[in-house]
């Protein structure tokens, strides 16, 4: 039986091996790579930009020409947060404002764990892509590409299937959604040395007790951030629903429909709705 890729100590434990992270980026990227140290919770002193951020895994070339980042997601607001990411790991590398040479390519790949749900492009429609790879593209007047710079961020997310995915890409991507969905009886590619090496390591009977209880502390914290959000959620809801009250635009029957609940709840937020202005 796998376990959970969707787990930061189950992600961490697979793409933290040498084997199988030099494995995944060359059949991300393409081309290969040698690594030296793969460090987690990596942060930066002193802090770059003004939000304090910290990587997943993060590892750069023995050639010490790419600084590569591998991110576990499992967040609605992933683009916005990773592309300040990305753009930092850029900028961290001037190390003085005479020198704006970038010596080292940034590689960011982002690990998506769920499906995308409201996440929309800039024309208002909703992704449903399972790679995107965004670049700094330049091209002369004539419309030429002109190769300036080699940096990338690659989104994969296996809720997206599509028939356009390299087969080295979804080898992958099968993993972890495997990892997640059919984790006793996984459907992967074993002939992918670095794949079968992931599975190999997490492996549930082979996690140590120690690696055991550090899933368990990971999958805590996750119930605890969904149970907040979900709070979080209905308290915007009820805020909501009380300016649609004072408004009187709508009778109770037409909010309790518009926001999906029932008459009774929208009555009983009308009458704290009166006690609090009442006070």
């Amino acid at each position: 039986m796998l376990g959970n890729l969707d787990n930061g100590t189950i992600f961490k434990k697979a793409f933290t091996d040498k084997v199988v992270f030099e494995q995944f980026i060359k059949d991300v990227l393409g081309f290969e790579v040698r690594v030296s140290k793969i460090e987690t919770e990596k942060q930066f002193e002193p802090k770059i930009g003004q939000i304090a951020f910290e990587l997943d895994i993060f590892a750069e070339t023995l050639d010490n020409r790419m600084v590569i980042e591998l991110q576990k997601v499992e967040y609605d607001y992933v683009f916005d947060r990773f592309l300040h990411y990305f753009l930092m790991l850029i900028a961290e590398q001037q190390v003085s404002s005479s020198q704006y040479k970038i010596k080292r390519s940034v590689y960011l790949i982002l690990v998506m764990t769920k499906a995308y749900e409201k996440l929309l492009d800039l024309n208002g429609q909703p992704l449903n892509q399972e790679m995107l790879i965004t670049t700094f593209h330049t091209e002369d007047s004539g419309k030429e590409s002109v190769p300036l710079f080699a940096h990338k961020l690659i989104a994969l997310n296996p809720n997206h299937r599509h028939k356009d995915t390299p087969s080295e890409v979804r080898d992958w991507l099968d993993l972890i959604y495997e990892s997640i969905n059919h984790p006793e009886n996984p459907n992967i590619n074993r002939q992918n040395v670095g794949i079968n090496k992931a599975a190999d390591l997490i492996d549930m009977d082979k996690l140590s007790p120690q690696e055991l209880e550090e899933k368990k502390k990971n999958e805590m914290g996750k119930e605890a951030r969904a149970l907040y959000e979900q709070v979080a959620a209905e308290h915007e809801r009820i805020k909501r629903m009380k300016k649609a009250i004072l408004r009187a635009k709508l009778s109770i029957e037409e909010i309790a429909e518009d926001f999906e609940v029932s008459i009774e709840y929208v009555l009983d937020i009308k009458q704290d709705l009166e006690n609090e202005l009442n006070k």
